[in-house]
């Protein structure tokens, strides 16, 4: 057995030897011996022992018969009573583009040329092609799960251009530079996109903060006098972030990244609208939580939509405006809704928003294009399917992808074991979500204390939110230039060697000012200081929220590449439970300890959970990360296994189908009754069609 042979999955297969000679009538063959099992194979003219049916060229004379006999046991024999294919030769893919007929559809490369059936197989019978199809399916399936086990989550698809010499009607990218790839389209298509995505998930927080100065007058319309009830109008619509993404996910791998998002921000605002013709509590809690699943789509898919369009060297400007809109969002919406509450109705809170929606949705449609790569390849097979009739034309993602049931258990499971099982991803995930949570309970209380402690108007009010809003500003312009100066500094001392953990000194500057922006808040509140007092608080917690998040997201990506979407999955989904909770005992602690004390005890919790667990991961992570990364990737082995075992079972149980069909048909003449065990019919197989080509790096 040489090296092609268990490069390629093949050591089962018989080696062959061969020796040209001329036939009685004169045409030239090549006979081809079996050294393990005495197989004989007559060859026509310009044939070569393992050549794939490529096709005739055109005018090539109609080769002669090809009797295969195969001894496998005394008294069996196997006779296959059809003709071969056409003249064959072997050819690379660049000779074979030249046998296309002048009017087939022009390629870029000579990959993903999208053949006929019948410049490939030529008259091979039916019967037998789709036998060797599954046979090529199988060893491209196996192959492809090899060379891309290790895969990141949010890396770009593997299109398995190195199995197109395997695999005839394979469809890939057209080389590396292929314009179609959204990692090479032009940098103005790339921002087009990104900036529509950040528009999109810039909506789902906008929504979800803006009813907030509205909240006093939607509570007195359907007379409701209990607080907690109060902040639910506005926290469900978080609740329902911690569970419709991590389906999200799974639905844009199966049907595109753009259908997903704008039927997502579809029924974003038919459900904004429908809260603002709500008649009753019950209606509009149902309302805001659905609407809230409309809004999780592209906070669970943005982040993979700028994955699909920027390599890595690329990515740290698309993520920055990427990341404007979560921030800025909560800020604005109450600046805006607040004027609206004041001299309107509240309903016209939801139509200011509905409008708003309309717009982006509309913005979506126009230039959002789709970026997942596996979709446009599909695309790509159905138009060459289309124009050269050949059906059987698929990319590997056809074959050898995860079933949609398995995508949705993984999406589903795999955050959740990550939260519960990894440390890091907990302990991290913690303060993450610490941090998100006191941001809704601050967009909650905020007009209480406003209106009821100092006297201001709800459009006044609405100003106030200014405060956290310039935080966020001033933390993204310096935490992320200060960040990126810090990661490559300390990558130039390692020797030019990168760690996750050189992501995580810049969160020292939220460890500092969210304990900081807590107390200034809370005591300045608490003795109702100068207006402005409260608002430097809140500042200092805007600039912490945003070294937290991006320290703490890039170094989630970092630490295992093979499961970044799944720990930014989890950290969104412990994040979102805090949003919804803690607005709900915001005002009861308020009440009991007042605006210093409750702060102050939000304080010290935040300076525990913003030293212990980062110093930690510092100086630990490497080995945490190491013994986290033995138990995942034993879970992926197994779940790898299992979903490979499916598909094998799948593979012989249609390749058993087809042998069945070439004995009634004739095809294969079986005078014994011994293939009546998977491995007897799979060796009937190989009688009936031959071996698989044999790839040489040459050619």
């Amino acid at each position: 057995m040489d090296s092609s042979d268990k490069k390629y999955g093949r050591e089962q297969l018989p080696r062959l030897n061969s020796t040209r000679t001329l036939s009685s009538s004169g045409t030239s063959k090549m006979t081809t011996d079996s050294s393990s099992n005495g197989e004989k194979l007559s060859l026509p003219l310009g044939a070569e022992a393992g050549d794939g049916f490529v096709g005739q060229r055109r005018g090539s004379a109609t080769a002669p018969p090809l009797t295969r006999t195969r001894s496998r046991r005394a008294g069996s024999n196997v006779t296959v009573n059809q003709p071969p294919p056409p003249a064959m030769r072997r050819t690379s893919t660049g000779q074979i583009l030249t046998r296309r007929p002048s009017n087939a559809p022009t390629v870029r490369s000579t990959r993903s040329m999208g053949l006929s059936e019948k410049e490939i197989y030529g008259d091979t019978p039916a019967e037998l092609v789709q036998l060797e199809r599954l046979r090529t399916v199988e060893t491209v399936t196996s192959l492809y799960h090899t060379i891309s086990k290790d895969q990141g989550e949010m890396s770009a698809p593997n299109d398995a251009q190195e199995l197109t010499e395997i695999d005839p009607e394979l469809v890939t990218w057209s080389g590396p530079e292929d314009p179609e790839n959204p990692r090479n389209w032009a940098r103005p298509r790339k921002w087009r996109a990104t900036a529509t995505i950040a528009s999109y998930t810039f909506l789902g927080p906008f929504s979800s903060s803006i009813l907030s100065p509205a909240v006093p007058k939607i509570a007195g319309s359907f007379n409701v006098t209990n607080i907690t009830v109060s902040a639910l109008i506005v926290s469900i619509f978080v609740l329902a972030w911690a569970i419709f993404p991590l389906a999200m996910a799974p639905m844009s791998e199966l049907f595109g990244r753009r259908i997903v998002l704008n039927v997502s921000i579809f029924i974003l605002l038919i459900f904004n609208i429908a809260c603002g013709l709500s008649h009753n509590l019950t209606e509009m809690l149902i309302f805001r939580f659905l609407a809230g699943a409309g809004g999780a789509a592209p906070l669970a898919i943005g982040a993979g939509v700028v994955a699909d369009v920027w390599n890595d060297n690329e990515r740290t400007s698309a993520i920055g405006l990427f990341s404007i809109g979560p921030t800025l969002g909560p800020v604005i919406a109450p600046i805006i809704s607040s004027w609206i509450a004041m001299k309107l109705k509240w309903q016209w809170v939801f139509w200011i928003l509905s409008i708003t929606n309309g717009i982006v949705l509309t913005s979506g449609f126009l230039f959002l294009e789709e970026t997942y790569a596996p979709q446009l390849l599909a695309r790509r097979a159905k138009q060459l399917r289309k124009e050269t009739g050949n059906e059987n034309l698929h990319t590997v993602f056809e074959i050898a992808g995860v079933s949609i049931m398995d995508r949705f258990k993984v999406a589903v499971t795999r955050p959740l074991y990550l939260l519960f099982t990894h440390p890091i991803v907990f302990g991290l995930g913690l303060y993450m979500a610490f941090t998100y949570g006191f941001l809704y309970l601050l967009l909650v209380t905020f007009p209480r204390l406003w209106e009821d402690k100092y006297g201001y108007s709800v459009g006044i009010t609405g100003l106030m939110y200014i405060g956290p809003g310039i935080g966020f500003g001033v933390g993204l312009m310096t935490v992320t230039t200060f960040s990126q100066r810090m990661y490559r500094s300390l990558v130039e001392k390692n020797n030019g060697v990168s760690r996750p953990e050189y992501r995580l000194p810049a969160v020292a500057i939220g460890a500092i000012c969210m304990p900081v922006g807590l107390f200034w808040y809370g005591w300045s509140a608490e003795k109702h200081l100068f207006w402005i007092m409260p608002l430097i608080g809140v500042a200092f917690f805007g600039v912490a929220m945003i070294s937290i998040f991006q320290c703490i997201q890039s170094y989630l990506i970092d630490m295992n590449p093979m499961f970044s979407a799944s720990s930014i999955a989890a950290g969104t989904t412990f994040r979102s439970l805090f949003g919804f909770a803690m607005p709900l005992f915001a005002t009861q602690m308020y009440d009991k300890l007042g605006y210093g004390w409750g702060n102050t005890l939000l304080g010290f919790i935040a300076l525990f959970v913003g030293t212990a667990f980062p110093l930690v991961v510092y100086f630990k992570g490497e080995k945490i990360r190491a013994w986290a990364d033995v138990r995942m990737n034993a879970r992926k082995a197994r779940e790898d296994a299992h979903r490979e075992a499916k598909l094998a079972k799948r593979l012989k149980s249609e390749e058993k189908t087809d042998i069945n069909k070439l004995r009634q048909n004739s095809v294969i003449d079986d005078s014994s009754t011994a293939y009546d065990n998977d491995t007897t019919d799979m060796d009937a197989g190989h009688a009936a069609f031959g071996v698989i080509e044999e790839h040489e790096a040459e050619s």
